[in-house]
């Protein structure tokens, strides 16, 4: 009798199947005016977490509280659209995993800023509000910064405000909870955070391409979201840019998840219940073989940041275990001409070039010379593997008019002209942050 009994709703079930249907509504009412965002505003699944005062997100859920909810729907139900906007905003511009080893707190209200001054520069009826006079002057000053606004731009502003300011910036701009956001190691150890980040990826590109062909960036609104889009383009950490790099090649190292069939049934055929299992002993693996580096030597180049950007370029690729045994890497100088080649074999090599690095060079970048130079080399046999080339500049130079035979990638210090950069490279905008450790 007990077990056909209905089951009785509690007040904390009723509160959490309400709010659901509330944030659905939400997310529709924010769909028909910005209808390119459909994907993202559905890539999050609402889930009730009563430890929460407003939203918060770790990239594949959206947390909330059920009361909060329930209460601002009844007096302020717009701010609803603005919260729920702002915590798709930010995995779209990848805060979450981007952030680094900058300082928590500062990074915290630099992306707050980034996402209120894009919704704030659309102006949609479901998000408007007036501003208030802080947020109209701090904006005026991102206007005259000079730079792409984004997160990173805006947390370096952010370093030269007083401790009070950057308390009080952090309450105007407060809309939700980052204490889901990955912090650094964990970013480095969760495959399930790099799979959330790898779809948040996509999504930001299927938002942008949906929204230029709709044509709606011509408008004010979608031309500030545009260019928010287009300044996080390089939101992907350097850390995950190598992995383009890595080569399908046979290593020798047995290989624990495959065996020998024939050795398996010889087994169960002379014992009858006991397989012999030998491992094989090769197995196909992605990793670095060879590549190259080029550092651009011009006059506005530092030497501090180049050895922190080649120090970690090395860490990265000795924890990810993508290299081979007998990996070489090839550092290049050049400004207008290669000034310096460096090869590289192991560890101890590294090091001893890493104490002793010093920039050769210092007059104007063209970039062609680094190419025809790697080309020489391949065609002479000196390198025979080449993962691809990394070039390390400020942007400021003459590019190659030929699609060479190898991949390609320029890393960029700081904003660059994207128009200038040849359609066959790939491209990366670095934040001095990344290298340059607080």
């Amino acid at each position: 009798m007990r077990g056909n009994m209905a089951h009785q709703m509690t007040q904390e079930e009723w509160e959490a199947q309400t709010a659901k249907k509330v944030l659905a509504c939400v997310r529709d009412e924010i769909y028909l005016e910005l209808r390119f965002f459909g994907i993202a505003l559905s890539a999050l699944t609402p889930r009730p977490d009563s430890a929460v005062k407003t939203f918060a997100t770790d990239g594949t859920y959206l947390c909330f509280s059920p009361e909060q909810v329930l209460r601002v729907f009844r007096t302020n139900a717009l701010f609803l659209d603005r919260a729920y906007l702002h915590a798709v905003l930010h995995c779209i511009f990848a805060h979450l995993w981007i952030g680094g080893d900058r300082e928590r707190a500062r990074w915290n209200v630099a992306c707050d800023i980034a996402v209120e001054y894009t919704i704030d520069g659309m102006g949609k009826a479901c998000t408007k509000r007036i501003l208030s006079w802080s947020r109209q002057q701090f904006y005026e000053r991102l206007k005259k910064s000079g730079e792409g606004i984004s997160a990173a731009v805006i947390y370096r502003m952010l370093k030269e405000v007083s401790p009070e300011e950057l308390r009080r910036l952090a309450a105007e701009f407060y809309t939700d909870d980052h204490c889901y956001w990955p912090r650094q190691a964990e970013r480095r150890a969760g495959q399930s955070m790099a799979a959330a980040q790898k779809q948040w990826n996509q999504i930001a590109r299927q938002t942008r391409q949906l929204s230029l062909r709709r044509g709606e960036v011509q408008k004010e609104g979608e031309a500030q979201l545009y260019a928010q889009l287009a300044a996080e383009r390089g939101r992907r950490s350097y850390r995950d840019f190598l992995q383009k790099f890595s080569v399908l090649r046979e290593e020798l190292s047995a290989d624990p998840e495959e065996f020998d069939l024939n050795y398996y049934t010889y087994g169960l055929k002379l014992y009858r219940n006991m397989p012999l299992i030998e491992p094989l002993e090769s197995r196909e693996v992605k990793k670095i073989r060879e590549f190259v580096i080029v550092i651009d030597t011009s006059y506005s180049t530092s030497g501090g940041l180049v050895r922190q950007f080649l120090r970690e370029t090395v860490d990265i690729l000795n924890q990810s275990e993508r290299f081979f045994a007998d990996a070489r890497i090839r550092i290049l100088q050049s400004d207008d001409a290669v000034r310096q080649d460096t090869v590289i074999r192991g560890q101890r090599e590294w090091a001893g070039f890493l104490s002793d690095f010093r920039l050769a060079g210092g007059g104007g970048t063209d970039f062609r010379p680094a190419f025809s130079y790697v080309d020489g080399l391949l065609a002479r046999g000196e390198i025979r593997e080449l993962s691809g080339l990394l070039y390390f500049t400020d942007g400021k130079g003459i590019y190659p008019g030929r699609r060479p035979d190898y991949r390609t990638a320029f890393l960029f210090l700081g904003e660059y002209d994207d128009a200038a950069v040849p359609p066959w490279a790939m491209r990366l905008k670095l934040e001095p942050e990344e290298f340059l450790r607080e």
